[in-house]
């Protein structure tokens, strides 16, 4: 006799590994930012860079910002997920932080670059890829020229690159448009990829 206190049917559930990608102007961080800011139950993994402090960063917050020296050390000893160079600056993804974070059973939020998102892949197969684009290329290019961070140069060399990152969203699961003052929607429609993807008949398993 079927016993109706008991449920109808239970699987092993295992933590979700999240890469959050896409080109430079499409509002990587500030979606992960909005996503803390919810206090949403997941682990955040810390990008370590080469590159400069922005202003209103933190250290180990934002990003762990080490010199080349240490981000050689970090290579050597093998320290890193993936690792590539990105506008002439180096930007990685700590192991050990990924294996913690995992370990806790808690989902796991990484923001890496589209070369970086590949090397994942190949990695981890089981890897959550979700591609975050704007609503147009002209929205994107304006969100770089109004940072105010970078040089024309830099500028013209971050549009060049998002086009042919552009061109890569086959690679990815699925793709999520981060519109302009539409923020907090581009985060729930993540949010619903991540509990359909907790409901899957044949979960994914990420092992590192």
């Amino acid at each position: 006799m079927f016993d109706e206190s008991q449920p109808a049917f239970t699987r092993p559930t295992y933590p979700l590994l999240i890469v959050i990608s896409g080109p430079s102007g499409v509002g990587k961080d500030s979606v992960i930012q909005r996503m803390k800011e919810r206090d949403l139950p997941f682990r955040f993994v810390v990008t370590a860079t080469t590159r400069s402090k922005r202003q209103g960063e933190e250290h180990g917050v934002d990003y762990f910002f080490l010199t080349l020296d240490e981000f050689a050390e970090m290579i050597e000893k093998n320290k890193l997920l993936e690792y590539a160079v990105v506008y002439e600056d180096y930007k990685g993804i700590p192991k050990e932080q990924v294996g913690q974070a995992l370990a806790s059973g808690q989902d796991v939020v990484l923001r890496v670059d589209v070369q970086g998102a590949a090397t994942i892949r190949r990695l981890c197969p089981e890897a959550l890829l979700i591609f975050l684009t704007a609503s147009s290329e002209e929205e994107m290019v304006q969100r770089l020229k109004s940072r105010q961070t970078d040089s024309p140069e830099e500028i013209n060399l971050r549009i060049a690159t998002a086009h042919s990152e552009l061109e890569r969203i086959d690679e990815f699961d699925y793709v999520v448009v981060n519109r302009d003052v539409h923020l907090d929607e581009a985060v729930d429609t993540i949010l619903a990829i991540i509990k359909a993807e907790h409901q899957r008949v044949k979960p994914r398993k990420v092992t590192l």
